[in-house]
């Protein structure tokens, strides 16, 4: 079954690693699942199930005594309140179309 725009939710992954090279890997973790949007911020549209093995690849990443990796999950009607001061867009997700 594949899913569709209304099964994935607009996440806001925002870290705080200490050791470098553990940041370098959640980052190049994290590119595979949505927007760079800040040094250590994601904009991600993830299903439920895209959101738990992130979770979960991301642990095994991380000092979980001395890091910290946040997961704001926003409704799609909330979007149109986003404000960017400055450079940048908010990340439009990308639609898939197979002909």
């Amino acid at each position: 079954m594949q899913d569709t725009a209304s099964d994935k939710a607009y996440v806001i992954i925002a870290y705080d690693i200490i050791k470098n090279r553990a940041r370098t890997r959640v980052m190049k973790l994290l590119k595979g699942y949505g927007l760079h949007a800040q040094k250590s911020v994601f904009e991600c549209y993830l299903n439920d199930a895209e959101l738990d093995e992130l979770k979960m690849r991301i642990l095994t990443e991380i000092d979980e005594e001395r890091d910290s990796v946040r997961f704001y999950r926003l409704p799609r009607r909330e979007m149109a309140r986003i404000e960017i001061l400055g450079c940048g867009e908010v990340y439009e997700e990308r639609q898939l179309v197979i002909l």
